[in-house]
């Protein structure tokens, strides 16, 4: 006992650290064993952004899925269930519309907008990141200030270079206008990640022999696949869901893409077919949704940084 008193007073830091952890720091969780408590910090919170997030699909699939009947008269039907469901509406939207047309063009706007925006902010976002020059840094701020400009406000001057250039009505307008509002977001999302990336793999390279595109290629990009499908996400996602461009570029039925289409063709005067609109919102973000769920992990990795020294 004697000995102990000893070391601890000879030891003073000990004692300053044991009194600074206190109990809690041996407890860690155990604060979640009991039920009242995980229900109030754990259980609840979680039903909650459940319900919030869940509701929207159920309401879609609800909705698609209720006869005519059943869609406005709530006094006599219930709002949140139905004992008739009908898949009519459903049938109609993919064989009496061209909903499968609209579907294949917003995949394939989407998918080649993306492609474009992913090239061209890899180099941009290397060169101002790993190239040494005067005003990078400024540069690099000035492509993100360029993101926050409102797409409101473009749509008016580009919708002219488009209509002088013969784009106007085609897929190739929405192409190759998405990019202006992808770009810069997704350089300043890949010059965060590329930071993380030690600068020692490329020095080591240069010694080797390797040239900034072998660098590029062989180093940089396949230690960066998290923030690139990040990125990828991102501008898919925006391109998707995408709705002033498309409205103001396309205007014949046949290329409008999914979220224009449903709202413009489904929507006669003051009659809205809430089936088939419903049955068209939800099959337009199932593609979205397997998305998230096969690269969630990617994503989350790409927000938090991966590759450490």
């Amino acid at each position: 006992m004697t000995d102990t008193l000893a070391a601890k007073a000879a030891n003073p830091k000990t004692v300053l650290n044991a009194s600074v952890a206190g109990p809690d720091a041996s407890e860690g969780m155990s604060y979640l064993d009991s039920l009242p408590r995980r229900l109030v910090t754990l259980y609840l919170p979680l039903g909650l952004i459940l319900v919030v997030l869940l509701f929207p699909f159920y309401w879609m699939a609800l909705t698609s899925v209720k006869p005519d009947e059943q869609l406005l008269d709530f006094d006599v039907y219930s709002p949140f269930w139905t004992w008739n469901p009908t898949f009519k509406h459903i049938h109609k939207l993919l064989f009496d519309t061209e909903y499968p047309i609209w579907l294949w063009n917003t995949m394939l706007v989407a998918t080649c907008a993306t492609a474009l925006s992913i090239f061209a902010s890899v180099l941009a976002a290397y060169a101002i990141v790993r190239l040494r020059y005067r005003g990078a840094q400024w540069v690099g701020g000035a492509i993100f200030l360029a993101y926050l400009v409102p797409p409101s406000i473009l749509f008016i001057p580009l919708s002219t270079v488009v209509f002088q250039y013969g784009l106007f009505d085609t897929p190739f307008a929405l192409i190759l206008t998405y990019p202006t509002i992808l770009i810069p977001f997704s350089t300043w999302l890949l010059m965060g990640y590329f930071k993380t990336i030690p600068f020692e793999l490329e020095e080591c390279a240069l010694i080797d022999g390797a040239s900034r595109w072998q660098i590029l290629t062989k180093i940089v990009l396949p230690l960066a696949i998290p923030g690139l499908i990040s990125a990828f996400i991102f501008c898919f996602t925006l391109c998707w869901n995408e709705f002033i461009y498309a409205l103001t570029f396309i205007s014949s039925t046949h290329y409008k893409t999914v979220p224009v289409a449903i709202v413009t063709a489904l929507v006669d005067g003051d009659v809205y077919r809430w089936g088939s609109l419903m049955a068209g919102a939800l099959i337009g973000s199932l593609p979205l949704v397997i998305l998230y769920a096969f690269f969630v992990e990617h994503y989350v990795s790409a927000m938090t940084g991966a590759v450490k020294e």
